[in-house]
């Protein structure tokens, strides 16, 4: 069906009820078109497996003039969108934590709660049965779209996706020819170069979450064996540009990324951001994405990345330590694919360190980690088959009947395809 061309110039509310930012636009070319750009005050294509597009700023003017041109398929806003961390617990621990503090993965009771409000046993995503099944692969790809991911970090750095081409190549060289140059373990789109490491803590924290080594030092991730590709689009304070999410989805594309985490949300609908998600579907590319943290129902109010209606989408709530949908949670019935647990989450952050965090951020890693794991043991799985797994065999619960399509995803039961 033929798009009309025109600008999405009225801005929705956003999911914290304030109007949403943006910062200029991305214009979606017409396949094999030009634009001349001398009208505006900046612009920069954006070329990718899925379209040509030029993000440009630009007097209201200038703007308007796009609606009658031959070469624009349509304008939309370049939203800035956010970390999900309202919600984060920022409690510096111990340098050395255990495996024990990580109720997610085996929820003791004890260990999930506090002191007047015990957790519940066994409310987490079964970990230790499924290792018996798989651990990972490291032919598996896991590209954690974020802040980044600090690369230097002890529990981290065994399961680094490292770019060859570059780590063999010359120093200041694009050797392998992806347009960012000295790339070894990821891109940082935040600041147009190829060093992804994080500055605020919250790709770090995710990427531990799916990912740290299981090597008796510091904490557990869902996978013991995975390459973790860092692509920061999010700037050390924590917002970025719609556009720099595109960039960093056509990357993970491009360089073979299996799964993308997706620990943030905000903005208007993108088509062009709706695209990028279409393409990585039709490369076989799982999108986890966090529901969001304004205690919303997706189904009657839009939270996007979450919300976009892709096969490859999962979207992931976020539960406590009884098995209950968190306070901050965003839910749906409809729309929210399953939960995952999301409260005082313990795993890594920049400098080495480790902290507890709370939201839908952290669940979403917990299901990047599983659906990791579903890859590891069966690479015939595509993006629907992964999002049917995950959904036939979470265990329904009371607490979480109302807000869900499903219940709480299970590791073991999802390896197993032991269904309800």
């Amino acid at each position: 069906m033929k798009r009309s061309v025109g600008l999405i110039l009225s801005l929705l509310l956003c999911v914290s009820a304030q109007a949403q930012d943006f910062d200029g636009y991305i214009v979606k070319l017409k396949e094999g078109k030009k634009l001349n750009t001398k009208a505006f005050t900046s612009s920069e294509e954006i070329n990718t497996s899925f379209g040509q597009f030029v993000q440009l700023k630009g007097t209201q003017k200038s703007i308007e003039l796009l609606k009658n041109n031959d070469a624009v398929e349509y304008v939309e806003p370049n939203y800035i969108v956010t970390i999900d961390d309202s919600l984060e617990r920022a409690e510096k621990l111990v340098s050395d934590p255990k495996f024990s503090q990580q109720w997610g993965l085996k929820n003791t009771g004890k260990n999930s709660g506090g002191w007047w409000s015990p957790g519940k046993k066994g409310e987490d995503i079964n970990a230790e049965n499924a290792w018996k099944v798989s651990k990972g692969s490291k032919d598996v790809i896991v590209a954690v779209i974020d802040t980044g991911i600090d690369w230097r970090h002890a529990d981290l750095k065994k399961n680094l996706w490292v770019n060859e081409e570059e780590l063999n190549g010359e120093e200041g060289v694009d050797d392998d020819g992806n347009g960012v140059v000295d790339d070894l373990y990821g891109a940082d789109f935040a600041n147009n170069d190829g060093d992804p490491m994080d500055g605020h803590g919250h790709g770090t924290h995710c990427s531990g979450v799916i990912g740290a080594s299981h090597d008796s030092v510091g904490i557990a991730g869902v996978m013991a064996n995975v390459k973790l590709m860092g692509i920061k689009f999010l700037t050390d304070s924590g917002s970025g540009s719609t556009a720099n999410a595109i960039k960093s989805v056509n990357y993970a594309i491009k360089m073979g990324a299996h799964v993308m985490s997706n620990s943030w949300g905000g903005g208007g609908k993108s088509e062009a951001l709706k695209e990028a998600i279409v393409a990585a579907n039709d490369q076989g590319i799982a999108f986890v994405a966090a529901a969001g943290n304004s205690r919303s129902d997706n189904d009657a109010k839009d939270t996007y990345p979450a919300n976009y209606k892709v096969d490859n989408v999962i979207s992931v709530g976020a539960m406590d330590g009884t098995g209950k949908k968190a306070s901050f949670s965003n839910y749906g019935k409809k729309t929210v694919h399953v939960f995952a647990p999301g409260v005082n989450i313990l795993s890594t952050v920049k400098a080495g360190g480790y902290k507890k965090m709370s939201g839908t951020s952290m669940a979403c890693p917990h299901v990047s980690g599983i659906v990791g794991l579903l890859i590891s043991n069966n690479k015939n799985l595509n993006p629907s088959d992964i999002k049917d797994r995950l959904m036939g065999t979470a265990i329904m619960s009371r607490s979480l009947n109302s807000y869900t399509v499903s219940g709480r995803t299970d590791a073991y039961r999802a390896l197993t395809n032991r269904r309800n």
